[in-house]
């Protein structure tokens, strides 16, 4: 008897089709040699801090006393009902998985979890948990659901052993999201007091549409002067704009070169006229789905995965977390005959062996995504469910159409005089071809009717400009950047895109390139998710298909700046490039959470000095006004006398950019001034500048420019006659108290040498405790 394990109740009843008759059990399936089972998704999860590391309390209340926490060997359990008590459904579920494992008449199990890095796990864990003695383990991997499919995918099936780098990386990429989660989220809530969600992705996430939308916010337009032209030649506008650029202070030599223009006159040097085959887009990856969809119909990523993932459950699409655009070599049969489906429907396709469609070395786990033979009937589908899928099919037929569309490509370049030529380029169809069936970015773009030799009209003018800001995010351009963030954007492409919108040929190797080595920002499985929690956590917010940060996002991210925790692409990339070598077995799990263990140990270890504004509720010192103590707030401190004596006094956490310490505050309040502090931002102009503060008349917190509040200087040790900080001076180490009558004094020779600071600390001590 043969035991297979599906992720969720809906694959196991496809499963159940290809097989054939089944008898339905209370939590599986029997017949024809097959028990089938399944999971609702995951039914363990990793045991939280206090599994490790209890509070000193028994609470299980957050506290520093217990973080970082570096677990020697990671535990699950079985999921809980609200994060307290085991889910009856799930114990159930997972007993009947058990006792069906240990049956003595099953001699093997398959794992029939989704056909990815997180389906693979799920069901390992179910069997590691479940199974008493060892059997032969087997893997079931499903490109598609149609009982064809699963017919022969049963044939096929590897040994599970087969997936073990697979599952490795699933479970490093596993751990190390809980040790970035757990203990960050708790270390920055803690010292914030307010809940911040950390995570590996979704804080570079928040991070680019946060910066992003501060370079629209701060953004200053510049004018600039251009010489351009805009006047009819037989009867049709010509419009020329020159690539040469003015400050807005050099009209007269705008002017000038206008002039010099309009007296070189203007003629037609070139006309170049060609028919060409305009290519369809390439098959959709889930991403450049998802960035159409939210275009052309203002569908969420979380919608039109939602969508996806059940027309794949229905058996009409494939897998749907495809990174890839391509198809593998091995399924060019499997292509024919969904292209024969096609044809009998009455589209003009036919099979094309071409390596822009198949390419086995653009393809990590999954091929693009595709309808299957199984086509549905109209009315089998919602509204959104067929504008999802007709967007799919749509692509396909595109691709494999026999009708090539075929356009008219012209360009005429116009010289004026030997000073510039201007080149005007347009395309437009003659033979519409696979563009009946899938839409095409670009437009018809007519151009004047000129001939080589002809005379332009122009008359140049200096033509006032201004840039123009950053656009917001979109879920198509966010997605671009996810995939890969460290491409430059580059001008000569845009152009070249512009004017080729429709050519699929375009070079991706840099993106599939990012793509294997784990620079991408999440993947596939996981950005959907990870972007609608940082919605649902109203950091950010999606309004059709724009994304803008919230406040809470700019409060998450200007935090963490404070906190010096460097959730960025680059650190995020780091590990996303170990996963990814876990996955080719290049270094082990423990190897890459190594990794993660390195970069939150230096969050925990920077707070100190400068950086430190202490935790939320911690008590600083006295009030310089009222006497009342002085509190650490949510981005302040302020002073607890605000009800009784209506004290207004109060200071924030953060001043133009830099963190404000409580050594500084406590200076503040203590002196009526700090020392001069580095690394303040000019909200004006952006440049670092260096001041003091120091309390006005009102007792409010100012700069002080004017004064130079003595530098700070290192401590050697207390004196050990007052009691206060042993200084460095010129010939000997003092005591600062010398003003109060302390005469303390280290000479630097001691015994014929001249000692180190190492040795006067020592010595310093030494006589403290003499």
């Amino acid at each position: 008897m043969i035991l297979i394990i599906a992720e969720k109740p809906s694959l196991a009843r496809n499963i159940a089709a290809g097989i054939g008759t089944m008898s339905r059990r209370d939590g599986y399936l029997e017949g024809c040699g097959y028990l089938i089972s399944w999971a609702f998704g995951h039914l363990f999860s990793l045991c939280d801090i206090e599994a490790y590391n209890p509070s000193p309390d028994g609470s299980n209340r957050w506290t520093m006393d217990n973080i970082p926490c570096f677990p020697q060997k990671f535990r699950f359990e079985l999921r809980k009902k609200d994060g307290k008590t085991i889910d009856p459904g799930v114990r159930k579920q997972f007993d009947i998985i058990k006792s069906l494992c240990n049956r003595p008449d099953v001699d093997t199990i398959v794992n029939a979890g989704d056909a990815d890095r997180e389906g693979e796990i799920i069901i390992r864990l179910c069997i590691e948990n479940a199974l008493e003695s060892q059997k032969p383990l087997k893997r079931l991997w499903l490109p598609d659901q149609t009982p064809q499919t699963v017919a022969q995918a049963l044939l096929d099936m590897k040994d599970e052993s087969d997936y073990d780098n697979l599952a490795n990386e699933g479970f490093a990429r596993t751990y190390i999201d809980w040790l970035y989660g757990v203990n960050l989220t708790r270390y920055a809530t803690l010292r914030t007091g307010t809940l911040l969600r950390v995570g590996r992705v979704i804080v570079p996430i928040v991070r680019a549409i946060y910066e992003r939308d501060m370079a629209i916010r701060n953004f200053v337009p510049g004018k600039y002067i251009v010489p351009a032209s805009r006047e009819e030649t037989n009867g049709e506008t010509v419009e020329l704009v020159s690539k040469k650029k003015f400050d807005e202070n050099e009209s007269d030599k705008a002017l000038s070169l206008c002039e010099q223009y309009n007296s070189a006159g203007a003629v037609v040097t070139a006309v170049k006229r060609k028919k060409d085959k305009l290519s369809p887009g390439k098959l959709y990856s889930l991403s450049k789905l998802q960035n159409v969809l939210g275009k052309k119909f203002k569908m969420s990523m979380q919608e039109s995965l939602d969508i996806v993932q059940k027309l794949y459950e229905k058996g009409y699409l494939t897998y749907p977390r495809t990174n890839s655009e391509y198809l593998a070599t091995a399924e060019k049969d499997k292509v024919k005959k969904i292209i024969s489906e096609c044809a009998k429907l009455g589209y003009p396709v036919k099979f094309k062996d071409a390596k822009t469609i198949f390419n086995d070395a653009k393809i990590e786990s999954h091929s693009a995504l595709t309808p299957t033979y199984k086509i549905p009937k109209k009315d089998s589908l919602s509204e959104r469910e067929a504008l999802v899928y007709s967007t799919v099919f749509r692509r396909f037929i595109a691709v494999f159409c026999s009708e090539d569309c075929i356009i008219s490509k012209t360009e005429i370049t116009i010289s004026v005089g030997e000073l510039e030529d201007f080149t005007l380029k347009g395309n437009v169809i003659l033979e519409p071809g696979w563009t009946k069936y899938d839409d095409r970015s670009g437009k018809d773009k007519i151009l004047p009717k000129l001939e080589k030799g002809d005379s332009v009209t122009i008359d140049f003018k200096p033509t006032e400009k201004e840039t123009s800001p950053p656009k917001h995010y979109t879920i198509e351009t966010l997605n671009n950047y996810l995939k890969n963030p460290f491409r430059e954007e580059n001008a000569a492409r845009k152009n070249a895109s512009a004017e080729n919108a429709d050519i699929a040929d375009e070079d991706d190797e840099e993106d599939y390139r990012a793509i294997f080595e784990g620079l991408e920002l999440g993947t596939e499985a996981t950005r959907t998710g990870i972007i609608d929690n940082a919605r649902k956590s109203q950091y950010i917010a999606l309004k059709k298909d724009v994304y803008t940060i919230l406040p809470g996002g700019e409060f998450l991210i200007e935090s963490l700046d404070h906190l010096r925790i460097s959730m960025d692409k680059y650190k995020t990339s780091e590990l996303g490039q170990a996963l990814k070598k876990v996955f080719r077995g290049k270094i082990t799990v423990d190897d890459s959470i190594a990794l993660a263990k390195e970069q939150i140990s230096d969050v925990f270890n920077a707070c100190s000095g400068d950086s430190d504004s202490g935790f939320f509720g911690d008590i600083i010192g006295k009030c310089p006004l009222c006497g009342s103590d002085i509190r650490r707030m949510r981005s302040f401190y302020g002073c607890l006398g605000y009800k009784e004596k209506g004290c207004k006094f109060s200071v924030n956490t953060s001043i133009c950019g830099k963190t404000f310490s409580i050594d500084n505050l406590r200076a503040l309040i203590t002196d009526g001034r700090t020392p001069i502090i580095d690394g303040f931002i000019s909200k004006k102009s952006g440049k670092t500048f260096s001041a003091a503060l120091k309390l006005d008349e009102n007792g409010r917190a100012v700069f002080d420019f004017e004064s130079k509040p003595a530098v700070r200087r290192q401590s050697f040790g207390s004196c050990p006659k007052c009691g206060k900080p042993v200084i460095k001076g010129k010939t000997a180490y003092g005591c600062s108290g010398w003003r109060e009558g302390c005469d303390f004094r280290l000479n630097f020779e001691q015994n014929g040498h001249l000692i180190t600071d190492e040795e006067a600390a020592v010595l310093i001590k030494d006589k403290k405790a003499d």
